[in-house]
């Protein structure tokens, strides 16, 4: 497969996959999220979903260049497998957040999250060096949303 194909089915599988929290933000952010009481440095709704967008995107692509690199290697598998895995903390942040009100536990989710971001940092670094720097906004973001959480949490528990 061509690589633009590969990064086209990607951005659009990591994009949709992105979008299933917005089921769960619907409904929570006019009722639930509107009434909580907000840390410092709260950015205004509108800017999450261009920012989530951007990120899912930038991931998306560095995926699709790992995917693409040369064949089938131990360091290229385990890249993929913790790309999966970081995605898979990433889809239940929001329902834990935002669809069950689980602020904690939403907290600890999203601490796992950057961990396993942080491995397949390492993992893309080797498979790939180039896809990593992809994969830095979204660490730094994440980074941000963990203090977003932990605010929330503190303020609202």
């Amino acid at each position: 497969m061509k690589l633009w194909l590969k990064i086209l089915l990607a951005i659009v599988v990591v994009n949709l996959l992105g979008g299933v929290g917005a089921l769960f933000t619907i409904e929570a952010i006019p009722e639930w999220y509107a009434r909580l009481e907000r840390p410092p440095g709260v950015p205004p709704n509108w800017v999450f979903g261009p920012v989530w967008t951007t990120l899912y995107t930038l991931m998306a692509v560095a995926f699709a260049l790992v995917w693409h690199k040369g064949q089938p290697t131990p360091a290229k598998k385990s890249a993929l497998i913790w790309f999966t895995i970081q995605m898979v903390f990433n889809v239940a942040w929001t329902p834990i957040f935002f669809g069950a009100h689980q602020l904690l536990l939403a907290l600890m989710v999203i601490v796992l999250l950057i961990v396993a971001i942080v491995i397949t940092i390492c993992h893309f670094a080797r498979a790939y060096s180039p896809a990593t720097w992809l994969l830095a906004p979204y660490l730094v973001w994440v980074i941000y949303a963990t203090y977003l959480n932990a605010g929330f949490w503190w303020l609202n528990r």
